[in-house]
């Protein structure tokens, strides 16, 4: 193949790559967009978890003799 071929593919390449990565960034950005709406619709589904110290999350140590 000559290199006019190569130059046309990566150009179509690129165009296409550029095209699919900005559709994939728009649907993210929209599924973001209605999930944010739906906690904030919906707060009793969604409550905040008690904070707990470190102590509470790990178990007693107890030392193996």
């Amino acid at each position: 193949a000559g290199v006019h071929r190569q130059v046309l593919f990566t150009t179509v390449g690129w165009f296409v790559g550029y095209y699919l990565i900005k559709r994939t960034e728009y649907m993210y950005a929209k599924l973001d967009r209605d999930l944010l709406e739906y906690v904030r619709q919906h707060p009793e589904d969604f409550k905040a978890a008690e904070k707990k110290k470190v102590g509470e999350l790990l178990e007693e140590f107890r030392p193996i003799r």
